[in-house]
């Protein structure tokens, strides 16, 4: 009984692990759209910040 509990313990664990490491890869797939979205958009964004603040 010992070893049916240990190996159910085991694909529990298992399925933690996958749902943590595809959370991880949506992070990073997250992580790389806004580097990519500020690198495109950095210049634009400064000089609306720069328009508005100047104009407060």
């Amino acid at each position: 009984m010992e070893l049916v509990t240990k190996a159910y313990v085991k694909v529990r664990e298992f399925g933690r692990a996958q749902t943590m490491t595809e959370y991880a890869l949506i992070l990073a797939a997250v992580a790389v759209v806004v580097v990519a979205g500020y690198q495109l958009m950095g210049n634009t964004i400064s000089n609306l910040l720069n328009t508005v603040d100047g104009q407060l």
